[in-house]
C-alpha cells in the first residue's frame, strides 16, 4: 500500500485543490490523508468526497508540522519496502500523471528517496514573479537537482512533493526541515536520492518583499541546524554554494531572460539574494532566531496562497 500524505493547515480551499489533482491521477493500492489541525478541513472532504473510502483525515495535534509527519510516520510504519510515502503540501497542487512519474523511479530498488520538480504558477510579467521562475527553472532544476541526479550525487528534495521507502525511518527532528533530512538519512543508509523532472507541482510563490523574504529565509534557516543532526551533511545550500553555482552556470543564467526587463530582473536578483544571506546570519547570531514550522508564528506566507 502506498501513501500521499497531504499536510495543510487550515487552507480549505486549496486543499481541496490537492486532494482533487491527486485523486484524479491515483494509483490502485494507494490511500489519500490529509493531515490538519482544524476541523473545517475535515467538514470539506465529508461534504466535497462524500463516502470516498481512498481519503483518510489525520487530525494534527497542531504542534508543528513534523511532529504531526512523525505520527503518521509511525501509525503508517510498514516491513514492505515497497510501500511508499509521498509528501505533499495543501497550498500546491500535482500535475497530471506527476504521482506515477514519482513512483517509476522506485522500480529501481537502490533508489531510497525521490523528488518531484516544483513550477511556478505565478505570472512572468512582474519581477517576483519572475523570480519564482528563475530560482524553480535555473536554480532548484538546472543547476542543482538535475546535475547533481545526472552526476549520481546526493540531492535535497522539494517538500512541496517528494517520495521515500516505507519501513526505513519513523521519526525526524522537529527543528529541521523534513525535505533536507529526510533524502540525508537515506543517502546514510545507501539509498541513492532520485530527481523526477516530469514529476510536477505547481507552486504560488510571494507576490510582494516582505513575504518574499520571510520564505526565503525561513528556506535558508532551515538548514541551520542540520550539522546537529548530520555532522557531515553534504552542503547544497549555502550563500557560497550559490556564489559558485552561478558562476559555474552562467550560459543558463543569461539565456534564460526573454526581454531586456528580464535581464535587468536577473541582474536585481544577486544583490537581494546577498542581503537576504547577511540578514539571516544577523537573526541567527544576533537575534537568536531559530528555524520553526512555517506555517506557525509569524512564519506564515499569506501571499503564496492560490485560494485561501
Amino acid at each position: 500500500m502506498n501513501y500521499i500524505i497531504i499536510t495543510s493547515y487550515g487552507e480549505v480551499n486549496t486543499t481541496e485543490k490537492a486532494v482533487s489533482s491527486a485523486l484524479s491521477q491515483l494509483p490502485k493500492n494507494t490511500k489519500l490523508i490529509v493531515s490538519d489541525p482544524f476541523p473545517e478541513t475535515k467538514w470539506m472532504l465529508e461534504e466535497k468526497f462524500p463516502n470516498n473510502k481512498n481519503i483518510e483525515y489525520f487530525e494534527d495535534p497542531d504542534q508543528g508540522k513534523s511532529k504531526a509527519l512523525n505520527l503518521l510516520f509511525q501509525k503508517l510504519w510498514s516491513e514492505d519496502k515497497n510501500s511508499v510515502l509521498i509528501l505533499t503540501d495543501g497550498d500546491v497542487y500535482v500535475s497530471e500523471n506527476s504521482i506515477g512519474e514519482i513512483l517509476k523511479k522506485f522500480e529501481d530498488p537502490k533508489v531510497g528517496c525521490v523528488s518531484g520538480r516544483p513550477v511556478s504558477i505565478n505570472p512572468r510579467n512582474d519581477k517576483f514573479g519572475y523570480w519564482s521562475h528563475f530560482l524553480v527553472d535555473v536554480g532548484a532544476h538546472e543547476i542543482s537537482r538535475k546535475k547533481r541526479y545526472e552526476k549520481g550525487q546526493f540531492l535535497e528534495t522539494t517538500g512541496y512533493f517528494f517520495a521515500f521507502r516505507n519501513g526505513v525511518i519513523d521519526k525526524i527532528p522537529l527543528d529541521v526541515a523534513e525535505d533536507t533530512i529526510v533524502p540525508y538519512y537515506f543517502y546514510k543508509k545507501g539509498y541513492k536520492i532520485a530527481y523526477a523532472e516530469n514529476s510536477l507541482v505547481n507552486v504560488k510563490w510571494p507576490t510582494h518583499f516582505k513575504d518574499w523574504m520571510k520564505q526565503k529565509k525561513r528556506a535558508a534557516d532551515s538548514h541551520s541546524k542540520l550539522t546537529k543532526y548530520a555532522p557531515d551533511f553534504p552542503k547544497v545550500k549555502s550563500f557560497s554554494g550559490e556564489i559558485v553555482g552561478g558562476l559555474t552556470n552562467l550560459h543558463y543564467i543569461f539565456t534564460y531572460p526573454k526581454t531586456f526587463e528580464e535581464f535587468i530582473w536577473t541582474l536585481e536578483l544577486f544583490p537581494i539574494r546577498l542581503y537576504m544571506w547577511i540578514s539571516l546570519q544577523k537573526d541567527l547570531k544576533f537575534k537568536k532566531k531559530e528555524y520553526k514550522d512555517g506555517w506557525r508564528e509569524d512564519l506564515e506566507v499569506k501571499s503564496t496562497r492560490t485560494l485561501d
